[in-house]
């Protein structure tokens, strides 16, 4: 059975952008599980009443219809544990939920800060107002303002990521010798990054371009042959 996604799409249909939709997508690939990516945009929330709520991912498989990265990962485990796990046992799990946290708390803004304005360029028409107004809500300011300096938020981003340097800098993969969530976890930043920008994110020297090279090479491919720009 081909479990159906629904997938944060720009303008073009295979624009995919969304950071959370990108943790499942790798996800799936991993678990070498079929799927349906539906092409989604922010004001369609009708074709996912069914998950209760109004944000991508939504996956549906067997019958049971559910939201939510952190959630959906932990799920593919549960539900295909004959397929490649996602997590390394409870402990491994425990440490890339700490991982997800970090991510979201510290990168996430930063790299929201370099693109957001880069998002909007790309989003359907039918999707720019919306996405202007809600954003502009959440933050209190216009987007221009939150988006700044580029070059300050690209050296304060660089800088953020750098617990995570020593630790690729010895190992292949976030979650040890093979990928696992907590990588998904890590690239679905930077794919959302490399699907509307050009802005350059990492020096070639840096052991986190290198692992990023890895990880979009996994699955064929997967990563790097998504609709983006060049890294």
């Amino acid at each position: 059975m081909t479990i159906k996604l629904w997938d944060l799409a720009g303008a073009e249909d295979n624009r995919r952008f969304s950071p959370h939709c990108w943790r499942i997508k790798m996800a799936l690939r991993h678990k070498g599980l079929d799927v349906d990516e539906i092409p989604w945009r922010f004001t369609e929330k009708d074709a996912i009443a069914a998950s209760g709520q109004g944000a991508v991912p939504v996956i549906e498989d067997q019958g049971q219809t559910l939201y939510d990265s952190w959630t959906i990962a932990n799920y593919l485990d549960e539900a295909y544990p004959d397929r490649p796990l996602l997590f390394s046992g409870e402990e491994g799990k425990a440490l890339t939920y700490f991982l997800k946290h970090w991510i979201e708390r510290t990168l996430h803004a930063p790299f929201f800060r370099l693109i957001v304005l880069d998002i909007e360029k790309h989003l359907h028409d039918k999707d720019r107002k919306y996405f202007r107004e809600s954003r502009e809500k959440r933050l209190g300011k216009t987007l221009e303002a939150f988006a700044g300096d580029c070059d300050a938020v690209l050296a304060a981003l660089r800088g953020a990521l750098d617990p995570l340097r020593p630790v690729l800098a010895e190992s292949a993969f976030l979650a040890g010798r093979s990928p696992g969530f907590a990588d998904y976890l890590l690239i679905a930043e930077f794919q959302w990054a490399r699907a509307v920008s050009a802005v350059q994110l990492l020096e070639t020297g840096d052991p986190i371009y290198a692992w990023r090279e890895r990880v979009m090479d996994l699955f064929g491919g997967f990563a790097r042959r998504a609709v983006g720009y060049p890294v």
